[in-house]
């Protein structure tokens, strides 16, 4: 059929690398895959026998439109009793993954034409999101020398009158790095000053090594312009439940649920259930899968240390790697698909983070470490990284 009826918006437009990957991935039958961060780990047995159980007792329908009010309590409850911080009832909205939420968010707050500052490397679908929303990305860019964290006058430099949002993610994907209190307390000054939303992509909250995990909304003063995304994907392996929440000013989040219902209505019942019930076994199925991944990725960072022509800066949080092979000579594509072909290990390039990307990979540990020993064994047998 001709593409003269698919929307200007989207006509040729090309697939993501991540879904990309996934096509890629069947070619040999021997693939080491570091490409998407889908933890390999099935969710825990506790809670799919639950949510199971919820749904022959009858949890099989649509739900309270922000989502099951036990499930709002229970968010509710892990910020009060994990984090300090006493949200407002109203401003909880239970969404079909964080990706929905950040559309949602979007598709909120945006009016035609606002712009919308994104840091770089940044999670790929952060740019289209926000044309989705008739928005316009502004993209900074962040640096290995310093971290990953934002230089403040680039970010103050990047606002317009017409900028509306930043969103931040930490611990970040693709880079692993976290923003330190003190730039987000900066940030946060930013934010008042210019009357700016910020959207906290937090769904990596597990995974924060160096320090603990410390959500943006409980900056002094920003409960009014916070709207927090979170989802039990990562800290949880539910990827495939599709199921999140947002936090939010009552305001807000209710226009977001209105959003929704012209929608998906309420994200998937037993989803819900088996949120719940995650949440309440919360410390007692993180612990582990965040000490599984540290282990990973800093066995990954190790052998990365002993490759000549790579190089990676300490991982502080996430499953992911963030690699530098510059010192190749080759762009990341070229690398990617060397590492494809003459290795049969499928990483993502850099330049799918955003332009700054390039020189670098991004690999995710979502498989075991003998795995990942044998991906790096191969790699180092490959002529482009041999000594």
């Amino acid at each position: 059929m001709s593409d003269r009826f698919v929307s200007s918006r989207y006509r040729g437009q090309a697939s993501t690398p991540m879904s990309s990957s996934v096509d890629r991935a069947t070619r040999y039958a021997d693939v080491i895959n570091f490409s998407l961060g889908d933890p390999e780990l099935t969710t825990d047995g506790r809670v799919i026998d639950a949510a199971m159980a919820d749904a022959h007792r009858g949890h099989t329908h649509y739900t309270d439109t922000f989502g099951y009010p036990d499930l709002r309590e229970e968010i509710l409850r892990v910020y009060a009793d994990d984090h300090g911080h006493t949200h407002d009832p109203a401003g909880v909205l239970v969404t079909t993954s964080a990706c929905h939420g950040m559309w949602l968010a979007l598709e909120t707050i945006l009016d035609d034409g606002d712009e919308v500052i994104i840091l770089a490397p940044y999670f790929t679908p952060y740019p289209h999101q926000i044309r989705l929303a008739r928005g316009v990305p502004v993209v900074v860019d962040t640096r290995e020398e310093d971290g990953y964290q934002v230089r403040l006058d680039a970010l103050e430099a990047a606002i317009t009158p017409r900028t509306r949002a930043i969103i931040l993610n930490t611990p970040s994907n693709p880079t692993g790095a976290c923003l330190r209190r003190s730039t987000s307390e900066q940030i946060a000054r930013l934010a008042d000053k210019h009357d700016l939303v910020v959207i906290a992509d937090e769904i990596y909250t597990a995974f924060s090594y160096a320090e603990p995990f410390e959500p943006f909304v409980t900056i002094p003063g920003m409960v009014e312009r916070t709207i927090t995304l979170n989802s039990l994907s990562k800290d949880f392996v539910m990827t495939g439940w599709r199921i999140g929440y947002a936090l939010g000013p009552a305001e807000v989040i209710r226009a977001m649920k209105d959003v929704n219902e012209n929608n998906v209505f309420t994200a998937p019942s037993i989803s819900q259930r088996a949120a719940l019930h995650a949440l309440r076994l919360r410390h007692d199925i993180v612990p582990p899968i965040s000490a599984l991944y540290r282990e990973r990725i800093m066995r990954a960072y190790q052998r990365v240390c002993e490759l000549p022509a790579m190089s990676a800066l300490e991982p502080g949080g996430s499953i992911y790697l963030w690699v530098n092979i510059t010192q190749t000579g080759l762009s990341s594509t070229e690398v990617a698909d060397r590492l494809f072909e003459e290795a049969h290990v499928l990483t993502l390039p850099g330049p799918a983070f955003g332009d700054c990307g390039e020189g670098y990979l991004r690999l995710a540990m979502t498989v075991g470490r003998d795995r990942i020993d044998e991906a790096f064994d191969r790699i180092a047998a490959m002529p482009l990284f041999g000594d």
